[in-house]
């Protein structure tokens, strides 16, 4: 069982590496899923995993981010539980493609 959530986090969070810092904090807890920037300015996505390192992951775009961001909040919506993860990595996403690097 995985599980997984979307989120949205405010502030100043593009312009600063944050979407690979994302996925860099990503890869170490062992999340799936994809990150992005929004139109309005966000940065979105997905996170999938075990529901401890998804917990830390959760507070790591609550708190952290990157070095020169600037969070003001962080949302999170659409909590469930799957049978596996539906990525194979985390990727940023850029125009509806993925990137692994």
């Amino acid at each position: 069982m995985a599980q997984s959530i979307d989120f949205e986090v405010f502030g100043i969070v593009q312009g600063v590496f944050f979407r690979k810092h994302t996925r860099d904090k990503a890869k170490e807890l062992d999340i799936k899923g994809w990150v992005m920037n929004s139109n309005e300015g966000t940065v979105v996505g997905t996170i999938q995993g075990k529901e401890k390192n998804v917990d830390k992951m959760k507070t790591w775009l609550r708190k952290t981010g990157s070095p020169h961001s600037k969070i003001e909040k962080c949302t999170f919506s659409n909590d469930r539980y799957i049978a596996k993860e539906e990525f194979s990595d985390f990727f940023i996403k850029k125009d509806d493609k993925f990137y692994a690097r």
